[in-house]
């Protein structure tokens, strides 16, 4: 089934929780300074355990009978890393790691006809610091040529993520498109509802969906934790209700720190998975947010969770 068709006929989707940042507390690998876990899938040690992290979240979609978004490791396989890393020979880079996810799942037998595989994206610099990103002709320029090889290489669909600024965007949507495969950008917002850059978020979806052909499937939000996506989305929704239909995806955070604080932090600040999911369904009950998963400070135990409570409110068992 087209993943089109799944977010049409399904109340709610799983997608992964956090994938780098496990890596990233896991002794037994060494992340690539400059292309994060893409480097992983050449390494059989480290292969093995991006495998383990996928399976774990897969499996959780497969125990609850619900329909699951994982994506590829390729957030930061752009050429220009991959060229400035140890890695640089490896120019099929991104197809590689989308035959990775494409053999994970012909595992699954008939429960891979529900397994969606995205080519994940990151804009160029610091996905904190909007000052860094690209205008819009640069970003398309800078990412066709990832947009392509992740296109090509089979995935379902292109997901940008931990995006910080509408003009880099706005260049991605652009590169995706020339692609013509379907597509969704992923902010990173503020307790106003706003983009790290100050752009309101309901404007940034009405520039985007004006300005690209076709236009993005559906838009998310990632790496904030829930309470910061409630206030931020309940304001806007209150300026333009438009947004309910077109912002159907979060993947959260279970820190309520900024992503600034984060991004330095050196130890797991972290929640109960089932306080964690209980957030996250009230989330789908009051905003009607669809594709559910985590960020920073989840994995497996907080997915299991997610997808227990939404049976459960399915099954009339509670909320």
């Amino acid at each position: 089934m087209h993943l089109e068709k799944t977010l049409e006929n399904s109340a709610a989707i799983l997608t992964e929780g956090a994938v780098i940042e496990r890596l990233h507390r896991d002794t037994a690998v060494e992340l690539d300074p400059f292309i994060a876990h893409a480097g992983l899938i050449y390494d059989e040690t480290g292969k093995k355990i991006l495998k383990t992290i996928y399976r774990q979240y897969i499996d959780i979609g497969l125990r609850h009978n619900l329909p699951i978004i994982v994506s590829a490791p390729t957030w930061r396989a752009n050429p220009e890393r991959i060229n400035t890393s140890v890695f640089q020979e490896h120019r099929t880079m991104n197809q590689d790691c989308v035959r990775l996810m494409t053999e994970i799942r012909k595992d699954y037998a008939g429960y891979s006809e529900n397994i969606y595989i995205g080519g994940l994206m990151a804009c160029r610099g610091d996905a904190y610091r909007p000052a860094e990103a690209l205008s819009q002709a640069a970003a398309k320029e800078f990412h066709t040529p990832q947009a392509h090889a992740l296109a090509d290489a089979g995935v379902d669909f292109i997901m940008a993520a931990t995006l910080p600024a509408v003009s880099e965007a706005l260049g991605m949507a652009a590169a995706i498109a020339d692609c013509g495969i379907g597509y969704c950008l992923s902010f990173v917002i503020k307790k106003n509802g706003a983009v790290l850059d100050g752009t309101p978020l309901h404007k940034a979806i009405e520039k985007i969906d004006s300005a690209m052909d076709p236009k993005p499937l559906f838009y998310m939000v990632n790496c904030v934790h829930p309470e910061v996506f409630r206030q931020g989305i309940g304001q806007e929704i209150e300026k333009s209700e438009f947004i309910k239909n077109r912002l159907i995806g979060f993947q959260a955070n279970t820190s309520s720190k900024s992503p600034e604080e984060l991004d330095g932090l050196d130890y797991l600040d972290t929640s109960d998975p089932a306080e964690f999911a209980e957030s996250m369904l009230s989330l789908h009950n009051q905003f009607g947010i669809q594709v559910l998963g985590g960020c920073c400070g989840t994995d497996n135990r907080h997915i299991e969770e997610i997808a227990k409570h939404i049976n459960n409110c399915y099954a009339g068992k509670g909320e």
